[in-house]
Parts: structure tokens; C-alpha cells; sequence
């Protein structure tokens, strides 16, 4: 009897601990959540993150605080989010930077892809090669002939080492056979700032911090690194038309830590889909220039990974320096 009444209160216990854990995951979240990036305020990252936060924080009950942690082309906030508890309330976006950081970097403090449990893309978009409006540059043709004349007389900047905007420029100097000085930024407004006041020659970046000024006439769009012209540039031509084959497109998407609950995964996937589908999240994203698309988790994982084995392959046939 006292067999039964033993195997009896375990199970009941092993209940009680099962409806423990359940009604915590039901119950996510209970307390604000942290959604870093690492790259400057003002910058495309952090202009993404807070569209997202803005209509996800009354989706989940609960404020979604949006918090910069700049460095290393991310890679700060990448180590930072890997380590960090994961229980749901610590999340990042991720941009195309980071699979090309496990390209460029001979070694990181943590693994591109299994460091993190994927959530859902949110956007994919092309750069635009601009350059101040009195640059002497009208064309992509007119800058590769001075980088020929003079090498290593044309800077150019990036989100930072290792950024999708560093292997933009990059690509485009291998390819166009010049050389060209990368002059890195912490993201943010640093580079558009900076060619604006004519401290760099050319700016390879996002159209949500190029377009306000390509449209007031401050800068000169040369080239959109798609491969066809993008709507949301009228009149600014694909770079492949001066250098066959260039092709640079990048994504953002949301990340947590590896080893999150499937129940929280589940919930974080459905609410950022449910807020991508519709205004004012879908129209804001839009208007900058961006192809909204959202993805399973497991959608988001093959396409990172793919993208690293991608930017290696070009790593390694642009001979481009490893860091």
C-alpha cells in the first residue's frame, strides 16, 4: 500500500512540476524584453528595431526595450545575446553582417549559427553606392577610372569590420580591379555624416539612411548593389550594369540564445509575423526600401547558414584579407 501511495505523490509531483513550467512558458512574458543590436542609434539596425518594437510590445503585454550595444560590426552585441539566459527576454536583430562575420573572422567567441536559436527574418534589401552631391564622380564608370588613375586615393565607408557594407565595397574593388581605402564606422549616422561634411568619398549602405538625402538631392545614388534596379530608387541603376555579376543583398531578422522553449519561440514567431503582415509596421519597413518577408525559425537558421557558406566562398575568391 505504501508502494502505491509513494509511486502515487511522485507522479503527482511530476504533474505539478510539468503545469509549473507549462503555465510559466504560458505566461511568457511576465517582464519587460531587451532587444539589442550592435550597431549606433540613428543607424538602419536601430531604425528596424524600433518599428518592431514599437507594434510588438502591447502583442506581448509587455515592453520591448530596444538597446544598442555597438562594436566590432556587431559582433559585440552577437557575444553579448549568446550568452545571455535563455528564457526569451533577451533577443537581437540580427543583420546581414553577421553571416558575413563568420565568413570574414578567422574566429569568433561564439558560433554564427548554433550560438543562437533563429526566430524570423523580417526584411531583405540592397545598398546604394552614393557619393556627395559635388563629387566630382557622376557615374560608377567615373569613379572606377579615378581609382585607376590614382590608387588608393578614394576612401569609402562601412557599418564596420566585418559589416555586409565593408564586403560590399569590398566586392566592388576586386571586382572593378581597383583599390579603394576602407574607412570603418560603429554603424550609425557616423557614415553618412561623414560624406555629407566630404570627410569619405563613398558611402556603401541602407537605403533607410540614404534615401531621405538621395531624395533631397544631398547625395548621389551611383548604384544599387541588387541586380536589377529597385523600386524604391528610381533612377539609380544596378552596379552589375558597369560590373557584370555584383550582386550584394542583405536581410535582418530576430534572434535569441540557443536552448530558448519551443512555446516561447512559437509565440516570439507568430507575433513578429503577425506584425510584419500589417500597418503601420509592414508600410514603414516598405517605404524604406525593404522586401518585408517573414520565416519559420527553421526557414531563418537554413538561410543564415546558407549565407555564411555563401560569403565565405566570396571571401576566398575575391581574396579579400581575412580579420
Amino acid at each position: 500500500m505504501l508502494k502505491f501511495i509513494a509511486a502515487g505523490a511522485a507522479a503527482l509531483a511530476t504533474i505539478v512540476a510539468f503545469g509549473a513550467r507549462a503555465s510559466a512558458q504560458d505566461a511568457y512574458p511576465s517582464r519587460p524584453i531587451t532587444l539589442m543590436h550592435g550597431f549606433g542609434a540613428g543607424g538602419n539596425s536601430d531604425t528596424i528595431s524600433r518599428i518592431m518594437a514599437e507594434p510588438l510590445s502591447p502583442r506581448l503585454g509587455q515592453p520591448v526595450v530596444v538597446e544598442a550595444r555597438a562594436g566590432a560590426g556587431g559582433n559585440l552585441a552577437s557575444g553579448a545575446l549568446a550568452k545571455a539566459a535563455p528564457d526569451g527576454y533577451t533577443l537581437i536583430t540580427l543583420t546581414g553582417g553577421h553571416a558575413v562575420s563568420g565568413a570574414i573572422y578567422k574566429s569568433l567567441p561564439f558560433d554564427t549559427v548554433n550560438s543562437f536559436q533563429m526566430v524570423s527574418t523580417l526584411i531583405f534589401f540592397p545598398f546604394v553606392v552614393a557619393v556627395n552631391k559635388n563629387s566630382p564622380h557622376k557615374t560608377l564608370a567615373d569613379l572606377i577610372a579615378a581609382a585607376k588613375a590614382k590608387p588608393n586615393s578614394i576612401t569609402y565607408s562601412s557599418a564596420g569590420v566585418g559589416s555586409t557594407q565593408h564586403l560590399a565595397g569590398a566586392l566592388f574593388a576586386s571586382m572593378a580591379g581597383i583599390e579603394m581605402i576602407h574607412v570603418p564606422y560603429r554603424g550609425g549616422t557616423g557614415p553618412i555624416t561623414d560624406l555629407l561634411g566630404g570627410q569619405v568619398d563613398v558611402l556603401f549602405d541602407t537605403q533607410t539612411v540614404t534615401l531621405p538625402h538621395i531624395r533631397s538631392g544631398a547625395i548621389r545614388g551611383l548604384g544599387v548593389t541588387s541586380p536589377n534596379a529597385w523600386p524604391s530608387v528610381p533612377g539609380v541603376p544596378p552596379v552589375a550594369q558597369t560590373v557584370p555579376g555584383y550582386d550584394v543583398r542583405s536581410w535582418m531578422g530576430i534572434a535569441g540564445p540557443k536552448g530558448m522553449p519551443q512555446a516561447v519561440v512559437d509565440r516570439l514567431n507568430s507575433e513578429i509575423r503577425y506584425v510584419l503582415a500589417r500597418d503601420p509596421a509592414k508600410s514603414k519597413l516598405e517605404q524604406l526600401g525593404n522586401e518585408v518577408r517573414a520565416s519559420s525559425p527553421q526557414e531563418m537558421h537554413d538561410w543564415v547558414a546558407g549565407e555564411v557558406a555563401k560569403w565565405r566562398k566570396v571571401v576566398a575568391e575575391a581574396k579579400i584579407p581575412q580579420q
